[in-house]
């Protein structure tokens, strides 16, 4: 896993001849280090549509200063993030900026070191991250200390020139910031560019500009910091940068608005109903974006969420599937399942394997190792070979085009007639119909024969509890707790459920394992002893389920909602 922390930052834009300000005046600074000056020089790394500055993520490779490297900045999540301030645009209004910053060595200058390259690959989608912008720096830092000598935060003033590299091309700039740009708005029409938020650039077929900006970044002092100090860096003639990055500014990318970094804006209760499915799925959306990168780095827990937000979105889809176009939904719950499929093998595999392990641990020391051989030997292999074919599915043009065909749902729905009804009433005859289906698949359990088709029954109840469940949260905006009521009640049956199906499957494998040809008489018992454990665990799973059930009643009988 690639080094990494959070930068909270704000950018200003400043004239030339600006002049830094008395420091050790900012209220909590009681000193400040002599300046110190480095020469930095960076390429950075993106689509010839620059994909990633469009998503506000930047990856470039830097040479100089003290950390030389492979540098990749991400959204941070968290108070004061770009979500939670509404400062899309990077540090803009009164909240300073949160970026989640990963690091890798040097290596190689044109080729992306895999660790970070694994966090944008959902987002290239198939296409190269290539060179298309190298900035050089002269950075003069200064080091801020309070009181106690703590290192409060550095100031690093940046004066940058800028090249567009191969095919890169910039927006045509607005003029909106030329009056305020000072200094550097004359010194770039000085050589014949206009200088739009102290950023020379004089048209599109411009390959180069400079420009000078304030960092205040926090090293380990507070967030206070930065109101406290507003007054002085104004007055030396420092703006809030209206670009969230060099490479932003560079390219001249229009700021987001506020709070687009947080998707959908959170639906009312007497707005339309197709609201609460657009801000569902765009939460679902970010969690897959955001649980990528740790399945193709192998990091625990992370097919699992992957797995998790892809079924979250399927039964939500499910459930809203009359107020949309048949069509359009039908695709992504196919193009959901299969993603489902390929997650779940690996998923299944690797439960199954953790779950029989614990179990043999009780098994007499020796026993218990040649046990554990066998069962790795079994589900070890198939656990590597679902995650490579894992690996390669999240490679695939399929993966891209699903997460295309997502994002192109939550920002142009197709909705029907019926989506424009008021959410409140709306919602509660889903919810009611998630419910019947639910008691409805309970009583079909209740009536199958002992055995496998009581089994399955039982199975399909805890797919309707999941759909229950995911409906359910999806109205908690408009229904609040009671909708919260119904996702936990919908929640504990399908967790037991859960528990009796693996149960179950554990039984039918441990049988598998113990019929195999010359197993050693001592092993075989060992298997028998782990299958008589599974089915024990069954029957618990069930009874407790029933007893769930008879508590959820009262909770999920009647309208629900």
């Amino acid at each position: 896993m690639a080094p990494q922390a959070v930068e909270v930052e704000k950018k200003y834009d400043v004239g030339q001849d600006a002049e830094v300000p008395s420091l050790a005046d900012i209220p909590g600074v009681a000193r400040v280090g002599e300046p110190h000056v480095d020469t930095l020089e960076a390429v950075y790394f993106d689509t010839q549509t620059h994909t990633l500055a469009a998503r506000d993520i930047t990856l470039r490779r830097r040479t100089g200063g003290v950390d030389a490297g492979w540098h990749l900045k991400l959204t941070a999540e968290g108070p004061g993030s770009d979500e939670e301030s509404g400062d899309a645009a990077g540090g803009s209004g009164s909240e300073p900026r949160r970026r989640r910053e990963l690091h890798a060595p040097l290596g190689q200058p044109g080729v992306v070191p895999d660790s970070l390259l694994a966090h944008v690959l959902a987002y290239l989608r198939g296409e190269d991250a290539a060179p298309v912008v190298r900035l050089k720096t002269r950075r003069t830092t200064y080091a801020l200390y309070g009181e106690d000598g703590v290192h409060l935060a550095d100031l690093a003033d940046d004066r940058v020139s800028a090249e567009l590299l191969g095919a890169a091309d910039v927006a045509a700039p607005d003029r909106a910031g030329d009056a305020a740009a000072g200094d550097g708005a004359a010194d770039g029409a000085a050589n014949g560019v206009a200088a739009p938020d102290g950023v020379a650039a004089p048209d599109r077929s411009a390959r180069t500009r400079e420009w000078r900006e304030w960092e205040l970044e926090l090293v380990h002092g507070s967030p206070d910091l930065f109101p406290a100090a507003a007054e002085i860096l104004a007055a030396a003639g420092a703006r809030p940068a209206k670009h969230g990055s060099k490479l932003a500014k560079v390219l001249a990318l229009p700021a987001r608005e506020s709070g687009a970094a947080a998707g959908p804006k959170s639906p009312g209760k007497k707005g339309p109903v197709s609201d609460l499915l657009t801000a569902y799925l765009a939460e679902q959306i970010r969690e897959i974006l955001a649980h990528d990168p740790g399945v193709r780095l192998e990091e625990p827990e992370a097919v699992h969420a992957l797995r998790s937000a892809t079924r979250r979105t399927r039964s939500a889809l499910a459930a809203y599937r009359r107020l949309y176009s048949a069509v359009a939904v039908r695709r992504l719950r196919d193009e959901l399942k299969w993603l489902g499929g390929v997650l779940g093998k690996p998923r299944d595999a690797e439960v199954m394997l953790d779950r029989l392990r614990g179990h043999a641990a009780d098994l007499p020391p020796g026993l218990a190792s040649a046990v554990k051989d066998r069962l790795d030997d079994e589900l070890g292999n198939r656990l590597n070979n679902a995650y490579r074919k894992l690996q390669k599915g999240l490679l695939s043009e399929r993966y891209f085009r699903l997460l295309d065909d997502l994002e192109a749902f939550r920002d142009h729905p197709p909705v029907r007639r019926e989506g424009a009804a008021p959410a409140r009433k709306a919602v509660g005859k889903l919810v009611a119909k998630a419910a019947k289906r639910l008691q409805r698949a309970a009583r079909t359990a209740k009536r199958a024969r002992r055995g496998a088709d009581h089994e399955t029954a039982l199975h399909d109840v805890r797919k309707d509890a999941k759909r229950l469940r995911h409906v359910a949260e999806s109205v908690e905006p408009v229904h609040g707790k009671h909708a919260t009521k119904i996702a936990k009640a919908a929640r504990r049956q399908q967790q037991i459920l859960g528990d009796f199906h693996d149960s179950v499957v554990a039984r039918d494998l441990l049988a598998k394992l113990a019929a195999a040809p010359d197993l050693p008489e001592a092993v075989a018992s060992a298997y028998v002893t782990l299958h008589t454990r599974q089915v024990q665990l069954a029957a618990e799973a069930e009874a407790e389920y029933r007893k769930e059930q008879k508590k959820s009643r009262k909770v999920l009988r009647g309208t629900v909602i």
